[in-house]
Protein backbone atom coordinates (compact mmCIF):
# COMPACT_ATOMS: atom_id res chain seq x y z
CA UNK A 1 0.00 0.00 0.00
CA UNK A 2 1.04 3.53 -0.61
CA UNK A 3 1.83 5.87 2.22
CA UNK A 4 -0.84 8.71 0.87
CA UNK A 5 -3.87 5.34 1.51
CA UNK A 6 -2.24 4.53 4.80
CA UNK A 7 -2.43 7.82 6.07
CA UNK A 8 -6.11 8.34 5.15
CA UNK A 9 -6.85 5.39 7.43
CA UNK A 10 -8.25 5.50 11.33
CA UNK A 11 -6.01 4.44 13.56
CA UNK A 12 -8.15 1.18 14.71
CA UNK A 13 -8.50 0.45 10.20
CA UNK A 14 -4.66 0.81 10.38
CA UNK A 15 -3.92 -1.58 13.59
CA UNK A 16 -6.73 -3.97 11.59
CA UNK A 17 -4.08 -3.73 8.28
CA UNK A 18 -1.75 -4.01 10.66
CA UNK A 19 -2.77 -7.76 11.39
CA UNK A 20 -3.67 -8.62 8.50
CA UNK A 21 0.33 -7.83 7.17
CA UNK A 22 1.90 -9.83 10.24
CA UNK A 23 -0.20 -12.81 9.07
CA UNK A 24 0.66 -12.63 5.42
CA UNK A 25 4.29 -12.41 6.75
CA UNK A 26 3.90 -15.37 8.66
CA UNK A 27 2.53 -17.26 5.83
CA UNK A 28 5.58 -15.93 3.55
CA UNK A 29 8.04 -17.11 5.86
CA UNK A 30 6.47 -20.48 6.35
CA UNK A 31 6.38 -20.89 2.31
CA UNK A 32 9.73 -19.69 2.14
CA UNK A 33 10.88 -21.82 4.68
CA UNK A 34 9.20 -25.10 2.54
CA UNK A 35 10.83 -24.05 -0.74
CA UNK A 36 6.88 -23.31 -1.91
CA UNK A 37 7.49 -19.41 -1.90
CA UNK A 38 7.96 -18.27 -5.97
CA UNK A 39 8.17 -14.23 -5.13
CA UNK A 40 10.73 -13.74 -2.65
CA UNK A 41 10.35 -10.32 -3.25
CA UNK A 42 6.73 -9.75 -1.62
CA UNK A 43 9.24 -10.60 1.96
CA UNK A 44 10.71 -6.89 2.48
CA UNK A 45 7.59 -5.58 0.47
CA UNK A 46 5.46 -6.83 3.62
CA UNK A 47 8.06 -5.89 6.43
CA UNK A 48 8.64 -2.45 4.78
CA UNK A 49 4.46 -2.11 4.45
CA UNK A 50 4.75 -3.01 8.40
CA UNK A 51 7.27 -0.50 9.26
CA UNK A 52 5.45 2.12 7.27
CA UNK A 53 1.89 1.26 9.35
CA UNK A 54 3.24 1.10 12.92
CA UNK A 55 5.23 4.69 11.99
CA UNK A 56 2.05 6.02 10.46
CA UNK A 57 -0.01 5.04 14.20
CA UNK A 58 2.90 6.24 16.05
CA UNK A 59 2.70 9.80 14.53
CA UNK A 60 -1.04 9.69 15.20
CA UNK A 61 -1.18 8.92 18.70
CA UNK A 62 1.82 11.86 19.45
CA UNK A 63 -0.35 14.02 17.19
CA UNK A 64 -3.44 13.33 18.65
Amino acid sequence: MKVKELKELSVAELNAKLGEFRQELFNLRFQHATAQLENTQRLPEVKKTIARIITIVREKEVGA
